[in-house]
């Protein structure tokens, strides 16, 4: 995300129309909180900015050494790292070699919100993984197994361009809904759906007014 683009964020109103926030049940333990986030996303975009400013956007790596298509970045007392050792969390930027930086107030208190929204009503979250998707971008299915905490929900807040978000089952091969994610709604799964398998489309061209041609998106876990 440009720097001018972000700035430009913090003076436009994510409201783009009067809808109110919604919830929409996935299946057992997994919601869409539609608009969740929208009240809320002057001060998220600007949060993310300093984030990138002191852990700058990167491609990881994967341990079979593909670079991934989504630019990251990471915020709290852990982050998301990947390379040829594998996928981890680290209380370290590999990159900088200092701490990842705190994580805003505005995503802590967006995140517990939102959990609370599905029924999990106790998430600390201790990881932000920040992605940024360009036009082709894209997350292939997978689940979320690195984390030691198996009982917390993972909340996850869509900015910026519309995408389509696969969310299958326990086994790769089980029947996929897509959901259309726009900017402003949030995805809660735990429980039942703690595991359950889901990935991201490739992103399709656009320009939305406030982050141009991407998509923001936050993941919030409790890794530990």
């Amino acid at each position: 995300m440009s720097t001018e683009r972000v700035g430009v964020a913090a003076n436009l109103s994510l409201f783009e129309d009067d809808s109110a926030p919604r919830i929409e049940p996935l299946v057992p333990g997994a919601v869409v909180w539609r608009a969740g986030a929208r009240a809320s996303d002057s001060a998220l975009l600007t949060a993310v900015q300093e984030v990138a400013a002191q852990a700058p956007w990167r491609h990881l790596i994967t341990p079979g050494g593909f670079r991934m298509s989504v630019a990251m970045t990471s915020c709290g007392p852990l982050g998301w790292v990947s390379d040829r050792r594998g996928y981890r969390y680290e209380s370290i930027d590999p990159d900088s070699g200092r701490a990842w930086p705190p994580m805003p107030h505005a995503f802590q208190a967006l995140a517990k919100v939102a959990a609370s929204q599905a029924g999990f009503d106790s998430f600390e979250p201790d990881a932000c993984l920040i992605n940024r998707y360009v036009p082709g971008a894209r997350l292939t299915l997978h689940q979320d197994l690195d984390e030691r905490d198996a009982h917390s929900p993972i909340v996850s807040v869509s900015a910026g361009l519309p995408a389509i978000f696969q969310f299958g089952g326990a086994a790769r091969s089980a029947p996929k809904q897509r959901i259309t994610l726009e900017h402003g709604d949030v995805v809660v799964w735990g429980g039942p759906a703690r595991f359950f398998f889901h990935g991201v489309l490739p992103l399709k061209e656009g320009c939305h007014p406030l982050t141009g041609a991407q998509r923001i998106n936050l993941t919030f876990r409790r890794a530990r």
